[in-house]
């Protein structure tokens, strides 16, 4: 056990472009952002339980570990994200030590800003800390991370939250491939122009939206196609699927395809294109896979009204926030908040 406290912050994320591929397989171009989640752990003795306080909603709880981990009240919220990363750090080996948790952020939570991967991160790296254990490599950890999110929440997340918070670089976004997963540095030079998010004030559950219905339909069209994932898919699989599944499928493989043609177009510094990707991935987004709403519609219209090169739903979808990119000499709506690659998860 550590002698001493221990500090540990995770980013939220933004997804530059590449939306609902990730558990298909597929490629997106994530990026950490400054805001996150932070989680302080400190030694407790005597005693067998962690005690555990979220600072932003002044709630407190123990959990007891002779009893296998269960709150004193009801495991629901945040709660659930602590039980999630003791017990799976548990079956990776770690044994859990008695400590006293403390958890703040500044990552507004249902924002499409990924506040549940930052706090399932920093809970892990602040739980391996405290223990004076080394935590598991990264891809591993965040394999972890993405069941406490599935199997404690109901969150049927894939790994782009958790792979952007851990991976994420300052300067850069990172392509990743989720089949290897293969991840790399793009760099992300804007030229003077502006990334922000503008939060359209719709709020969202995951687990309560109609996320995890798009997942399954994604499984009944790779079922109906007789395929392991829609990644290997081709370009003329949907015409033989029903509806909606044509317009699902349809999404993905497009999705995958803009990607790589906004890596294209950073890389020759093309940022007009990058905006019309970001307006094609909105329309695919809104009509194809189905995860707009209203306000998340007047967000966008706003956007574009105020000059933005091109705008669109980001996240999980069903409301959130969205993501718009601002020329120089612009001005962003007032409530817009300016994102920018930062450093990934670590220790402070």
């Amino acid at each position: 056990m550590s002698e001493e406290r221990v500090r540990a912050f995770a980013p939220g994320r933004v997804n530059l472009i590449g939306e609902h591929t990730d558990y298909n397989d597929g490629l997106c171009l994530p990026f950490a952002i400054e805001r996150g989640v932070t989680v302080t752990a400190a030694p407790l003795r005597p005693g067998r339980w962690i005690e555990a306080r979220a600072l932003d909603l002044g709630e407190d709880d123990r959990l007891s570990l002779a009893a296998g981990v269960r709150p004193s009240s009801a495991g629901d919220g945040w709660r659930r994200f602590v039980q999630g990363a003791v017990a799976e750090l548990g079956r990776h080996g770690l044994e859990p030590v008695p400590c006293r948790l403390e958890i703040s952020g500044d990552v507004p939570v249902g924002a499409g800003l990924s506040s549940s991967a930052a706090l399932s991160v920093a809970l892990c790296l602040a739980l391996c800390a405290v223990a004076a254990a080394d935590p598991p490599e990264r891809l591993t950890l965040a394999r972890i991370c993405s069941r406490i999110e599935n199997d404690w929440c109901g969150q049927q997340t894939g790994l782009l939250d958790q792979f952007a918070s851990l991976f994420g670089q300052e300067g850069g976004a990172v392509r990743i491939d989720m089949r290897g997963p293969e991840i790399r540095r793009v760099d992300l030079r804007l030229a003077r122009h502006v990334l922000a998010v503008v939060d359209s004030g719709a709020r969202r559950r995951l687990a309560g939206s109609g996320y995890n219905d798009r997942r399954l339909e994604c499984r009944q069209a790779t079922d109906i196609l007789g395929l392991e994932s829609l990644r290997d898919a081709g370009p003329e699989a949907s015409a033989s699927l029903p509806e909606p599944l044509d317009r699902r499928v349809r999404h993905v493989l497009h999705e995958n395809a803009r990607v790589d043609a906004t890596v294209a177009a950073l890389a020759r510094r093309d940022l007009a294109d990058v905006g019309r990707l970001l307006d094609a991935s909105h329309e695919s987004l809104r009509d194809d896979y189905e995860v707009s709403v209203p306000q998340v519609e007047r967000t966008v219209d706003e956007c574009k009204e105020a000059g933005a090169l091109g705008a669109r739903i980001m996240g999980g979808g069903f409301g959130g926030s969205v993501l718009a990119l601002f020329p120089p000499d612009t001005e962003p709506p007032k409530r817009a908040v300016p994102v920018k690659p930062a450093p990934g998860a670590r220790l402070l």
